[in-house]
């Protein structure tokens, strides 16, 4: 047996093994995953409405925003969070939420002069790849849905399945930009850099779609470690600043596990290795 014909029978048998320890779960975790992908919003939200002195004195103090505008920005966001991550969740006007929460995405970046913080950048796509994921899910639960590229009208116009699988490879590409984030940040040692390449090796696996479930699920038992050991906000002081910055990481990267857990639970689409594999 060739080098290559082992690492296909193992990866087999072990993402055999994943789907059948998983299946007493599997039809809860279309909805478990939506849930995680919004729960970044959730706790967004939650936090302006708390903080709303602090929030609007920093948007017009450091930012510039006048009176008026800071309310309305506030506003607005809280709404759209608490709204459309409700809507996506109970799998209503899916396409419009995740577009909303996109622009959030984009509007929270801009009004908090995050743009070029390049951690911030790489986590948001991640999370925008789990929303892209989520629609991918819409479209094909509903093949006769016709609402889903109305940002893209001026292109040619795709069937529903083409817009599925494309959506699908690009929420696997964007998923895995957080881990990006993980390797540029921090000081190296030989542990650090052992995970790094095991972790680059498990997200070129999902991009290309190369046995994408177990890999994902490794991705996702990989994030839940770090997200706990790293993001331990209930250990922080209350009086602490970086309570609520840890918090948010926290948040972060569960709305990005939660779009992990999607992709195992869909498969990585047409548009991937493991798709043409079984075509040959």
């Amino acid at each position: 047996m060739s080098f290559e014909e082992t690492i296909r029978e193992t990866s087999a048998r072990i993402e055999k093994s994943l789907d059948t320890f998983g299946h007493p779960v599997k039809p809860y975790l279309p909805a478990l995953s939506r849930f995680l992908v919004v729960a970044t919003f959730y706790e967004d939200s939650l936090r302006i409405i708390v903080q709303w002195s602090d929030q609007k004195g920093y948007l017009e103090g450091d930012r510039g925003f006048p009176r008026g505008i800071s309310h309305l920005f506030l506003l607005l966001n809280v709404f759209a969070m608490l709204i459309f991550s409700s809507t996506l969740i109970a799998k209503k006007h899916v396409s419009t939420s995740v577009y909303v929460l996109s622009g959030v995405i984009a509007s929270q970046a801009l009004g908090y002069g995050l743009v070029f913080d390049m951690v911030f950048f790489l986590r948001n796509l991640s999370i925008l790849g789990g929303l892209l994921l989520c629609l991918s899910e819409s479209i094909l639960r509903d093949k006769r849905q016709t609402s889903s590229l109305h940002l893209f009208a001026s292109l040619p116009r795709l069937t529903e399945i083409e817009r599925h699988q494309y959506f699908q490879l690009a929420g696997r590409v964007l998923l895995v930009l957080l881990f990006a984030g993980f390797v540029f940040q921090g000081e190296w040692s030989f542990l650090r850099v052992l995970v790094s390449l095991v972790g680059f090796a498990a997200c070129v696996m999902v991009v290309v779609g190369f046995r994408a479930k177990w890999s994902a699920s490794f991705l996702v038992t990989f994030l839940c470690i770090l997200n706990v050991i790293v993001n331990n906000w209930w250990t922080v002081q209350h009086s602490n600043y970086k309570r609520d910055v840890t918090k948010y990481n926290f948040f972060q990267c569960l709305s990005i596990t939660g779009g992990l857990l999607l992709l195992v639970s869909i498969g990585p689409g047409h548009l991937s290795y493991d798709e043409k594999n079984k075509l040959q």
